[in-house]
């Protein structure tokens, strides 16, 4: 529970953000230095711009006046910026996020966002934030305005089709599993939420079977290889149900 501008909610990377924040959101860039300042000088914490808000320079200015007034460490807050939908491809990620960086005077962000889904092709963006998070540049990263069908995957056996698959089958055979089982572990073992389909009750036990063995890492990167962006069933966002 959020009891004071002090407190905060723990990310599952580990990184702790302010519970409540302070936004710069619509304010003139000229204006937002002061905002800033007094809004650290007042007890916030957590600001949050956007590379889309056209201000993270006067929001850089604020943060340094800010700190210098209350002898605050850059450590002490938590700064979020945000890349805007027409700059998603990798190489414009890295980019706009170099500039935000550059204007807001800072030498890492607590969390950067995608800050709409645009036209779906994010994965090149999110894939640009995951490289700036290896490289220290970030503490964590996520996405801002997203929907859930955004962000869930469907259907981990691929409706049955994958149960075919030459490396899966030998995978299931070194662990005496099958490869549904190989492919729910594979599943788990990244942290990823499931909701396993069945009507048989044998088939229901068996999915269930899946926590008494754990994939080795050259077979994980076995199963990893085997992506082919393909998609099972409609586009959520272009089927007329």
């Amino acid at each position: 529970m959020i009891n004071s501008l002090n407190d905060r909610i723990m990310l599952n990377n580990g990184t702790a953000i302010p519970g409540l924040g302070l936004g710069v959101f619509q304010i003139p860039d000229a204006d937002t230095a002061q905002v800033v300042a007094n809004g650290i000088k007042n007890g916030y914490r957590l600001i949050d711009t956007a590379q889309i808000y056209g201000n993270e320079a006067g929001t850089g200015a604020g943060i340094k006046a800010g700190l210098a007034a209350t002898g605050l460490k850059r450590a002490d807050l938590f700064v979020t910026s945000k890349v805007w939908n027409d700059h998603l491809s990798y190489d414009e990620t890295i980019a706009v996020f170099e500039s935000s960086l550059k204007k807001l005077g800072l030498d890492y962000l607590d969390l950067y966002l995608i800050h709409w889904p645009g036209d779906n092709a994010f994965q090149d963006a999110w894939r640009a934030l995951e490289t700036l998070y290896k490289q220290g540049k970030i503490k964590a990263i996520g996405v801002s305005n997203f929907q859930i069908h955004h962000l869930q995957a469907w259907s981990p056996l691929m409706q049955g089709k994958i149960l075919d698959n030459a490396v899966l089958a030998k995978i299931a055979q070194k662990y005496n599993k099958s490869v549904a089982q190989i492919v729910l572990r594979w599943d788990v073992q990244q942290n990823i939420l499931l909701v396993v389909k069945s009507v048989r009750a044998e088939r229901m036990l068996s999915n269930a079977q899946i926590f008494d063995f754990e994939l080795a890492p050259e077979d994980m990167d076995q199963i990893n290889a085997l992506n082919e962006n393909l998609r099972v069933g409609p586009n959520p966002d272009e089927f007329d149900f």
